[in-house]
């Protein structure tokens, strides 16, 4: 008999303790079970109580809750980082939840990293194809086309089970509550493979070398016209606002632009020139380092 206090093994199977294919609603249901804050992660104290009882509910009754030590969770949380943590944050993001239960094929699907973005750039070019009213927002409609997009012309998903997906991923990725997704909620759905602007790089800003900056600059200007511009611009603007750890939408990062342009657009071309980026990374890493004396001292 299961115990009430292991909300995982009403999703084993009662014979062979295996766990039972997940629908996309009973992952929400897990995912909202754990990420008790609603912080988008499962970390800390969250995360050694999923471990816990993702290993004891393997065993049911009092037995289960004695074979996870406290000893024993440190290793066990190693070996599972090791495995599933893919970006090395030492925490659980709902893609790397999706890959350690048996979850619904297609539905697992919109999580696959298998084949991740390049760039925030090409990020950018995704959505401004399904933000097709440019309202800085992917409703309902263009969320259910980006799905479909992800899936493939070869996976048929009926309306009934697409419908569950939509709502599934609005109540997993939609943080403000209303009914869309702005830009940093669609790119916690589909992440890039790297942000160019790692914070190891920032923290060294003063010190890159003239082929480092030649280097990050023809990772923006994809088209290689010696500027960085548009779809461009929107990537790099992306990458920055991703360094403050905050949500984001579309408003906020065109007021962005205003900000950056206004003060380091030299020649007022509306574009984005190499010396202007070294000095854009510059100011970015002075901001930081103010932001994190700032909070040293409130501690």
């Amino acid at each position: 008999m299961a115990t009430a206090s292991n909300f995982l093994q009403k999703f084993r199977d009662k014979d062979t303790r295996a766990f039972k294919n997940f629908t996309a609603s009973q992952f929400l249901e897990v995912w909202s079970h754990y990420d008790l804050d609603g912080s988008g992660y499962i970390e800390d104290r969250e995360l050694d109580s999923f471990l816990r009882e993702f290993v004891s509910s393997i065993v049911p009754g009092r037995i289960g809750e004695e074979v996870v030590s406290d000893s024993a969770l440190q290793d066990l949380k190693e070996e599972f980082m090791r495995a599933y943590d893919e970006n090395e944050d030492n925490k659980i993001e709902i893609g790397e939840l999706a890959q350690m239960l048996p979850t619904e094929e297609n539905f697992l699907l919109l999580f696959r990293r298998s084949n991740p973005l390049s760039s925030s750039v090409e990020f950018i070019r995704v959505w401004r194809q399904f933000d097709r009213d440019s309202s800085g927002h992917i409703d309902a409609d263009e969320l259910g086309d980006f799905l479909r997009h992800i899936l493939g012309e070869k996976r048929k998903v009926g309306e009934e089970r697409m419908k569950e997906y939509r709502d599934t991923i609005l109540r997993l990725f939609d943080r403000n509550g209303d009914g869309q997704l702005q830009l940093s909620e669609l790119a916690r759905l589909l992440p890039v493979k790297d942000n160019f602007l790692a914070k190891p790089l920032l923290k060294n800003a003063s010190r890159l070398s003239g082929p480092e900056i030649d280097r990050l600059f023809r990772k923006y200007d994809t088209d290689r016209s010696g500027q960085i511009e548009g779809d461009e611009l929107a990537g790099l603007l992306k990458d920055l606002l991703e360094l403050t750890g905050e949500d984001y939408d579309e408003s906020k990062m065109l007021y962005f632009r205003d900000v950056i342009m206004e003060q380091w657009d030299s020649d007022k071309d509306g574009r984005i020139a190499r010396d202007e980026l070294k000095m854009i990374l510059l100011q970015h890493k002075r901001l930081a380092e103010e932001q994190e004396a700032l909070q040293s001292g409130c501690d």
